[in-house]
C-alpha cells in the first residue's frame, strides 16, 4: 500500500502558521521581551532548526508576524471599505468604524510592541511600520478630502494627517472599550462623529 504524505510546501505552510501563532501568543500572553527563537521553537512544538529553516532571525520573524496579522484578523477587508466609500466624507465615516472593528483585534500585542520599543530594536522597527502604515493611511484620506474641497479651512493635509493619526491612539480605544466598556457601536459612531466636525468642512 503507498503510502501518500503530505506535500512538503503545505507542511511549510503548517508549520509557519504555527511559529506565527506560537510568536503572538508569546507577547500577547508574557510580554515581547519573552520572544526569542527557543520560546517561539519550544511553544510551536518544533525544534530551533525548523524556526531558523523559515526565519533567518527574529525581525524576519515578526515583519512575516506583522504581515499575517492583515490576514488572520481580515483587516485588508475591513480597510478596503474605506476606499470604496462613494466620497471622502463617507470614507471618513467608515475610517471610525474600520479602526473600532480592527485595532482592538490586535491590542495584545500593540500594547506588548509599544511597551518594548524604547529597549529593543526589534519592537521600535515593528511599532515605526505599523504607525507608518497609519499615518500613510490618514494622509491618503485627508488628501482625499481635500482634492474634494471637503477638508476644513483650518487645516493643512499634513497637520490634518498629524491629528488623525494621534487620535488613533490604541489608549483612546483601550480606554472607552475596555474602562468605559462602551459597546464597538458607540464607540465607532461617536468616533466617526468627531472625525466629520474636527475635519470635514462644514456645508
Amino acid at each position: 500500500m503507498k503510502i501518500i504524505e503530505e506535500p512538503q510546501n503545505a507542511r511549510s505552510r503548517r508549520t509557519v502558521a504555527s511559529l506565527l501563532r506560537a510568536a503572538r501568543e508569546l507577547i500577547e500572553g508574557e510580554g515581547f521581551a519573552t520572544l526569542t527563537m527557543a520560546a517561539v521553537a519550544e511553544r510551536a512544538g518544533v525544534s530551533r532548526r525548523a524556526v531558523y529553516l523559515h526565519f533567518a532571525t527574529r525581525t524576519e520573524l515578526l515583519t512575516a508576524l506583522y504581515r499575517s496579522l492583515g490576514q488572520t484578523e481580515d483587516l485588508g477587508r475591513s480597510l478596503q471599505a474605506v476606499w470604496d466609500s462613494p466620497d471622502a466624507a463617507t470614507g471618513l465615516t467608515e475610517w471610525a468604524h474600520h479602526i473600532v472593528r480592527s485595532h482592538p483585534r490586535i491590542l495584545g500585542i500593540l500594547r506588548a510592541v509599544e511597551r518594548a520599543r524604547y529597549g529593543d530594536p526589534d519592537a521600535a522597527e515593528l511599532w515605526q511600520t505599523a504607525q507608518g502604515n497609519w499615518l500613510k493611511g490618514s494622509r491618503r484620506l485627508v488628501r482625499w478630502l481635500a482634492d474634494e474641497g471637503a477638508l476644513a479651512p483650518r487645516w493643512t493635509v499634513d497637520t490634518a494627517a498629524d491629528m488623525m493619526w494621534a487620535l488613533m491612539s490604541i489608549d483612546l480605544l483601550d480606554r472607552l472599550l475596555n474602562e468605559r466598556r462602551w459597546p464597538r457601536r458607540r464607540a465607532a459612531d461617536q468616533l466617526a462623529a468627531l472625525f466629520q466636525a474636527t475635519f470635514v468642512s462644514p456645508g
